[in-house]
């Protein structure tokens, strides 16, 4: 089957800053698959071209939204972002097709552990719970939501040696997006898709 298409939009507003974004970012430019685009660096004053924006979402198979997790939150920018592109009649309403059955999915860093996301944990809520406006993005726009790809303590990730192994799960989800098009039902329930990307096995061609 021909590969699909994967737009990675990356917003990132203090990369000089970043230790594990950078170089996950890397690996989307590096793929042979994607188009890598970086939000702050086209778009340094928010003068967002709806109409490019828009041209991109229609070229992609897959929508990959990248950042840190800011105030349980995107970036500015990708809010911005939603706000202008995503117009009606284009992603939703009565002529509104423009994304349906893409598939959408978040990779993010977190400066907090993994049991800090939880509902007993110091932030109270996972991540998938706090994701919940993306994944009704999703929703209304006719996009199959798939779990976000997250690298928890990123601050620490470098320095413990947990960095390069998450940019090879990055890179290993970017293969299977691209050639993968059916997702089993349980992914609907995974907080993470950090451990099924892991199990997942490609054929040797990849």
């Amino acid at each position: 089957m021909d590969k699909c298409r994967i737009l990675v939009l990356f917003a990132h507003p203090s990369q000089h800053r970043s230790e594990a974004n950078r170089p996950l970012f890397q690996r989307a430019i590096d793929h042979p698959d994607v188009t890598a685009v970086d939000l702050y660096r086209e778009y340094p004053r928010f003068n967002i071209n709806i109409d490019v924006e828009q041209q991109r979402l229609k070229d992609h198979d897959v929508i990959v939204f990248q950042f840190p997790f800011y105030w349980y939150s995107t970036p500015a920018i990708l809010k911005e972002w939603q706000d202008l592109v995503l117009e009606y009649n284009f992603a939703y309403g009565t002529d509104g097709t423009a994304l349906t059955d893409k598939r959408f999915i978040c990779v993010l860093t977190a400066g907090g552990k993994a049991t800090a996301y939880q509902k007993d944990g110091h932030n109270h809520f996972t991540v998938r719970e706090l994701l919940q406006p993306l994944e009704q993005m999703a929703n209304l726009t006719g996009m199959q939501y798939l779990p976000p790809l997250a690298l928890f303590g990123s601050r620490t990730a470098p320095d413990e040696g947990r960095l390069a192994p998450h940019a090879d799960s990055y890179t290993k989800l970017l293969n299977i997006v691209s050639q993968t098009t059916d997702f089993p039902s349980s992914l609907d329930t995974d907080i993470t898709i950090n451990d099924w990307v892991e199990q997942y096995r490609m054929e040797e061609t990849l």
